[in-house]
């Protein structure tokens, strides 16, 4: 089998499987594990997949450019604002993430809406300032401007002093093994904290996301309060989360 079979044969059971196993797919193959592994490896620094120990899980497509992600999945990303805004209770404090769904919450949130949001994202502080009855505290540190949120120390040091009620998170990877990643190291910290400083963690996560993986780890799925998927998951795909312990929400 050439090079470029086998690696469409690994792309294609990633799609089919949503892992592989080296030693297993080597043995199935009749060649060498280290054969295997180097196509992995070449398949990862094209970021086809996501790399783990023994194999392969499927790599996240949203690691695109903001101005990109800006105009995919849109619908989706409407119905998961509504279901995202849906969940916000008058008086709460609530940490709202980054990244175009989180804007899509702010679309959706109440102009008459009294509450207190909590954001690393200036795209998300300056898109409340019509919510002239929202508290908007913005938590300051360096710009990752892939995300345009902020990251870093001075940001999880101000989360350290929160105590929200709801925590609305992004991530670039929803796997039912892997469970919550990111592309980036600082922002998967900055989540984690978020995460660990509220009662409640709810992810708002496109199609596109789930069942894909990213290099850093935030939590395990069974973590979370709910995930919100769109109407159109496969059923297949919400069957394999829900195995996690997750509770999951469709976003009609």
């Amino acid at each position: 089998m050439l090079t470029t079979q086998r690696k469409q044969l690994i792309l294609d059971r990633l799609r089919q499987d949503g892992h592989l196993v080296a030693k297993a797919l080597s043995e199935e193959l009749a060649i060498s594990e280290d054969t295997i592994r180097r196509d992995l490896r070449e398949l990862a620094a094209e970021g086809q997949l996501q790399r783990v120990h023994g194999g392969a899980l499927p790599a996240s497509h949203a690691v695109g450019s903001l101005q990109v992600r800006e105009h995919l999945a849109t619908d989706d990303k409407r119905a998961l604002g509504k279901a995202g805004a849906a969940l916000v209770q008058p008086g709460q404090v609530v940490i709202l993430d980054g990244g175009t769904t989180s804007l899509q919450v702010v679309q959706h949130l109440p102009l008459h809406l009294r509450a207190t949001v909590v954001t690393h994202s200036p795209a998300v502080a300056v898109a409340l300032a019509a919510h002239t009855q929202i508290e908007v505290l913005m938590l300051g540190g360096r710009l990752f401007r892939h995300s345009m949120v902020n990251v870093g120390a001075s940001v999880v040091e101000a989360a350290l002093q929160l105590r929200a009620d709801l925590y609305l998170m992004g991530v670039t990877g929803v796997h039912a093994d892997a469970g919550l990643t990111t592309g980036d190291f600082e922002e998967a910290a900055v989540k984690r904290t978020l995460h660990a400083r509220a009662a409640e963690t709810v992810v708002l996560a496109t199609i596109d996301k789930l069942g894909a993986a990213s290099p850093f780890g935030i939590a395990a799925l069974n973590e979370l309060t709910a995930l919100v998927v769109p109407a159109a998951t496969p059923a297949a795909m919400r069957k394999q989360l829900q195995a996690s312990g997750v509770r999951l929400i469709k976003a009609e």
